[in-house]
């Protein structure tokens, strides 16, 4: 076979599907189109991945914070109670301070006593606890002074409890009234 004759039969084979040629440009050009739908498929997909892990951190901090409030709610929730029991409880304080000697051994007394601690158990229970107050510097957050002695004691200092004070937790739901140092 001459040269020439082997050129053409190339040339014949190349335009002899014609058609297989535009199949494969179309076919090369619907991978590219494929392949960019893919990456812009790949980036929404993370786009939505991120927008979810944002939503769901933000679900979980609220989630937490409410909580939180439920906690504090239910903490507090009986303040109201507690602190309209303060009264009662500072009575029995009384009556114990101020009892007759010769009455110790009576089993009323007794009783009274216990009962007293029972109410010292239910604050203790409720997280409620009295604030010390003698001896201490005086805190305009947890005392109301109600008066000044004469003292040795550097000044501000509280030398007397007129009034016990209480704590739920950190907050003070009555303040100690007492006098101080002058």
């Amino acid at each position: 076979m001459d040269k020439c004759t082997h050129m053409e039969n190339s040339k014949d084979k190349k335009n002899d599907h014609p058609e297989e040629a535009g199949k494969s440009q179309s076919g090369e050009r619907e991978v590219t189109e494929l392949e960019a739908q893919l990456i812009e498929a790949k980036k929404e997909a993370e786009e939505n991945l991120a927008g979810w892990q944002r939503a769901k951190a933000d679900f979980l901090n609220y989630k937490k914070d409410q909580e939180g409030r439920l906690d504090n709610l239910r903490k507090f929730a009986n303040e109201d109670i507690i602190v309209s029991l303060l009264p009662t409880i500072d009575s029995f304080e009384l009556a114990t301070k101020h009892m007759p000697v010769e009455l110790e051994d009576s089993d009323w007394v007794k009783g009274i006593i216990c009962i007293k601690g029972m109410f010292e158990n239910f604050l203790r229970d409720a997280g409620v606890f009295p604030i010390k107050a003698v001896g201490e510097k005086f805190d305009p957050n947890l005392f109301e002074a109600v008066g000044e002695i004469e003292s040795d004691k550097p000044e501000d200092t509280v030398i007397e409890e007129v009034q016990k004070g209480y704590k739920m937790g950190d907050k003070v739901i009555r303040p100690a009234k007492v006098k101080i140092a002058r």
